[in-house]
């Protein structure tokens, strides 16, 4: 009976779902930067390293940050960002992937291609003066690795400047563990046409985030000064701040553990049975 009980218990277990993880969450919306400086920079102090950036986006070796603005023009828009830009060129632990064509860096002034992809009436920069989307996609990957290296890793937070989220419920961050299982999401706040806004998690319990996605708005960025289409809000993003990317190194999952635990158990109770 107590090892009927006992398995009974266990089939159970495996089939109901993990409980998402806890994250503490950093937030806040406005029209001017003034309004999430003060959000972003409570990020920066849970995360720790300072406010000098060091080479490549290192702040101390604790936190990563990309503001876009160092960009070069030949990978600026009208010219796509090669997706491990930040990887390669610039190592700072991600890579970019989307279900689009590619991804745009908007050009700085002066140059023949107009500024924040084609629409001044609808973006501002938070860190002047590039700003940064998906082409031909609201969806942005973003997977880590040990900066410098091809070796896979995770990340404990990660945050990211939204602007132009006039919609609620179409923006919206969230975090994937290893095993590819989502354990934190966050819709963004709406900030209002120009506006700006922050949202971050940072883990509190340990927990190690292998992917983020990020959805900006519903409508997309076809090319300079041309949306997908002339209704739906349209979201491009700013400045990505994330704890240092390191080796991801696996780890026994709860339900493993519980059911090394469990094997012992039924194992003593089959001994008790047969023992005279």
């Amino acid at each position: 009976m107590k090892l009927r009980i006992a398995s009974a218990f266990l089939a159970t277990l495996l089939t109901v779902p993990s409980a998402w993880a806890g994250f503490i969450t950093f937030e806040s919306a406005g029209n001017s930067p003034a309004a999430i400086t003060a959000k972003r920079d409570a990020f920066r102090s849970a995360l720790g390293g300072g406010a000098v950036a060091g080479a490549n986006g290192s702040f101390g070796g604790l936190r990563r940050e990309i503001n876009w603005d160092g960009v070069p023009d030949t990978v600026a828009d009208p010219n796509l960002l090669p997706g491990n830009f930040f990887h390669v060129n610039s190592p700072r632990g991600v890579v970019f992937s989307t279900p689009g064509t590619g991804f745009l860096v908007s050009a700085n002034a002066g140059l023949a291609t107009p500024t924040l992809f084609g629409f001044p009436n609808d973006f501002q920069a938070f860190s002047a003066q590039r700003l940064f989307t998906a082409v031909n996609s609201n969806i942005t990957d973003v997977t880590f690795f040990v900066p410098g290296t091809m070796t896979a890793a995770t990340t404990s937070a990660f945050a990211a400047i939204f602007v132009d989220v006039e919609v609620a419920n179409l923006t919206k961050i969230e975090f994937f563990d290893r095993n590819d299982a989502l354990i934190f999401t966050r819709d963004v706040m709406v900030a209002g046409n120009q506006g700006l806004s922050f949202v971050g998690g940072v883990a509190d319990a340990g927990e190690m985030i292998s992917r983020v996605r990020l959805t900006s708005g519903l409508n997309t960025v076809v090319s300079n000064g041309l949306l997908g289409n002339p209704n739906d809000d349209v979201v491009v993003m700013d400045d990505f701040l994330y704890a240092e990317p390191m080796q991801s190194v696996p780890e026994p999952s709860s339900i493993a553990l519980f059911s090394l635990g469990l094997a012992g158990c039924i194992a003593r109770l089959r001994r008790r049975r047969h023992s005279p």
